[in-house]
């Protein structure tokens, strides 16, 4: 049997029939579609859609304002739900299309799973050049589309409408492969959107994908525990697989049985409650002192489900024992490779109960970490209650948010200073309270990413952290957020600028140049002038926010409080102060500096650049009986 439908008709009966299964849970694997309809796309997946509503096919269409925004939220959905699920987003052909790009460099940087559609140019090219179609004079196959290759885990356009049942399944099989995922683009030529065919029905028929949880090799397991129990002082890194693994229960179990420590990445915040003995904070860059103490000396690292970024490795500064081996457990063989680590490919939860059990009745030796621990908890709660004056300062309106917010709650951030402040002073209460996306820290992340966490998890509330510059960004979504009826409560930082860039540019000797929101000031010829007297409260009142302008950290509490009992999206403004002081990590990041330069500020961030370099690290294992000169 057959059924003569469109390319985009056919394209949406398929996604309403797919699931993905795990431990015998069984879900829809496309829950909605998020759109922006144009000349690419209105007469093709647009009426595909308008026709699955109309004919009760199952899948829902959210009118987004942004294209980037639209995959962003799509990322903060299919994160929230472990990967588990994933959003489809489709785009009209040219600018509509391209704006995706970084939407698809972020999911694929983060390892989410999200469909984009983009729309093409004619395959027939009966009318070429068609409206916003690039003509490169070497082919006629490119289109501006092309740059999703590089972006997307998997890449197709559809010439032909026999060419679509294998392109959909490629996309499925990469969408839910763990260890493949990212962003996925199935590129539509906009007349073969429209154009009919006959497709059999085994097609549309419910289609279940498996997520599996591979285990460990034994052998593999074996040398890792052999590191492991040869350890004096090991560390563990727990990264976002850890999330995604559902594997929460399994590191505790670990950590308990074992004794080892736990540091966090920004993605594996969370995976052991802050309050836990074992849990020493997040670890390099924007980390704790205490992780980073115990990551200097450790001498086995066990690495699960991280990819271990330059900020997690602080540029590979953070490991110095000589003699400091990897075990690293990760379902993707790419990550489990690195820093020349004993491979464990598995599963992090299978991975993690097959480790506790090989290695019962090993314990390691307390390292006294523990009064480390204490001490650096008195110095968050100085930072966090700092009493800054006359405005406050970021760390306390982090403080009292993170104080104020259910353990259910959730707090979204990506971009500026509040990433690296979060990671260290932030206290997570529940595994899935802390959402930071800092793999790619897309500005403009924060309000689109919370309104797809929203959607995913409708019974926490969801608090979008967000500085003037990443709310200049991107702040259409809460139009969506509003015309949905999905409430969000965003919290919107004044600094008047870069205040993140701005103090890395004063490291760097490069003495915040262009980093802060002024007016050109006429005698200088630089834009160091008065402040600008942006209103970012009036704008989200003007998008549909309900406002709370607030001065002092009393008030904020209170606004959170009024801001979770609204029904309503709800904006809280408050102005900090970007010079404020933050507690140091103890740590580096690999920023270059300019090598030569006239100003005195350059050279003397030079040295200690070049002092801080000296202790990197090529990590490409121990350097046992290496000759010393």
């Amino acid at each position: 049997m057959t059924l003569r439908l469109t390319v985009a008709q056919a394209l949406v009966r398929f996604l309403a029939n797919q699931y993905s299964e795990r431990d015998g849970v069984e879900q829809r694997f496309f829950p909605g579609c998020f759109g922006i309809f144009g000349h690419g796309n209105v007469a093709g997946v647009a009426q595909a859609l308008l026709e699955a509503h109309s004919t009760g096919i199952d899948l829902p269409y959210h009118l987004a304002r942004n294209e980037q925004g639209m995959v962003h939220a799509a990322v903060g959905y299919a994160r929230m739900r472990n990967r588990l699920q994933a959003m489809a987003c489709t785009a009209s052909i040219g600018p509509g299309s391209t704006n995706m790009l970084t939407g698809a460099a972020l999911a694929t940087t983060n390892r989410i799973p999200v469909l984009l559609l983009p729309s093409d140019v004619f395959a027939t090219r009966v009318a070429s050049p068609v409206l916003q179609e690039l003509e490169d004079p070497r082919t006629y196959d490119v289109s501006v589309n092309d740059p999703f290759r590089p972006l997307s885990r998997f890449f197709d356009r559809i010439w032909r409408p026999e060419q679509l049942p294998s392109a959909l399944l490629g996309a499925m099989r990469v969408l839910t492969d763990p260890a493949e995922t990212g962003a996925v683009t199935i590129a539509l030529p906009q007349d073969v959107q429209a154009e009919a065919h006959d497709w059999p029905d085994e097609l549309f028929a419910k289609r279940v994908w498996h997520i599996g949880r591979p285990v460990p090799e034994p052998a593999a397991l074996a040398r890792a525990v052999e590191i492991i129990r040869s350890a004096q002082r090991p560390l563990l890194v727990a990264g976002g697989g850890v999330h995604y693994s559902e594997a929460t229960e399994a590191l505790r179990h670990f950590a308990e049985a074992t004794g080892i420590p736990v540091a966090d990445t920004q993605a594996g915040k969370g995976a052991l409650l802050w309050d836990h003995p074992q849990a020493v904070g997040g670890v390099g860059s924007t980390g704790s002192p205490v992780a980073n103490a115990l990551a200097r000396d450790a001498d086995v690292v066990i690495g699960v489900g991280t990819r271990y970024s330059d900020f997690t490795t602080a540029s590979r500064t953070a490991f110095q024992a000589p003699d400091v081996r990897f075990v690293n457990l990760n379902v993707a063989a790419f990550d489990a490779a690195k820093h020349a680590g004993e491979m464990l490919v598995a599963d992090a939860r299978v991975g993690l109960e097959a480790l506790t059990a090989a290695l019962e009745g090993h314990s390691v030796a307390d390292t006294g970490y523990a009064a480390h621990r204490e001490e650096w908890n008195r110095v968050v709660d100085e930072a966090v209650h700092l009493g800054h004056g006359p405005l406050p300062a970021q760390t306390e309106v982090l403080g009292a948010l993170n104080e104020e917010m259910h353990a259910t709650d959730v707090v979204v951030q990506a971009a500026g200073s509040m990433p690296g402040d979060l990671q260290m002073l932030w206290r997570a209460r529940d595994a899935k309270q802390y959402h930071v996306e800092y793999a790619y820290s897309c500005m403009g992340y924060e309000i689109a990413g919370a309104l797809g966490i929203k959607m995913a998890a409708p019974d926490r509330e969801v608090f979008a952290l967000v500085g003037d510059g990443s709310y200049l960004m991107m702040a259409q979504e809460l139009v969506t957020a509003v015309s949905e009826g999905i409430k969000l409560n965003l919290v919107i930082v004044q600094n008047h600028g870069f205040a993140s860039i701005g103090s890395l540019s004063e490291s760097l000797g490069s003495q915040r140049f262009g980093t802060a929101y002024r007016y050109r000031n006429p005698d200088t010829g630089l834009l160091d002038g008065g402040r600008l007297p942006v209103d970012l409260a009036a704008n989200a009142e003007s998008l549909g926010a309900d406002v709370i302008r607030v001065r002092t950290i009393g008030e904020f509490r209170d606004a959170i409080a009024r801001s979770r009992a609204s029904e309503r999206t709800t904006a809280i403004h408050i102005e900090t102060d970007p010079l404020a002081p933050v507690p140091s990590s103890e740590s580096w990041w690999d920023v270059p500096v300019s090598e030569v330069a006239q100003l005195e500020s350059t050279r003397q961030a030079r040295k200690s650049y070049e002092a801080s370099k000296a202790a990197q690290r090529p990590l490409l294992g121990p350097l046992i009986g290496r000759n010393e000169r």
